[in-house]
């Protein structure tokens, strides 16, 4: 399965590394990721490879929002159908 993360906030140091190192902890392999920063804000959107994750999706983005808090970002996780039907309206 596949999946979106989102990632926006105010830019710091290590976000990248905080949110791709607790993915390559769960297995979770990143396909596709696109980042930049507009006037000081940090925003990143990745497309990720689920299949090999033990965890179950809710326990992911649990820990994704978690992480998220710690570091001062806000941090989304969707199967990547949703993602693509809420933004075809």
């Amino acid at each position: 399965m596949r999946a979106i993360i989102t990632v926006v906030g105010k830019d710091k140091v290590g976000i990248i590394a905080a949110i791709s190192s607790l993915l390559a902890q769960n297995n979770v392999n990143i396909l596709d990721i696109s980042q930049t920063i507009m006037q000081g804000f940090f925003t990143m959107i990745m497309l990720v490879d689920l299949q090999e994750c033990k965890l179950k999706f809710s326990e992911l983005k649990d820990l994704l929002i978690k992480k998220g808090q710690e570091i001062g970002v806000d941090v989304n996780l969707q199967h990547e159908d949703l993602f693509n039907s809420i933004n075809r309206i």
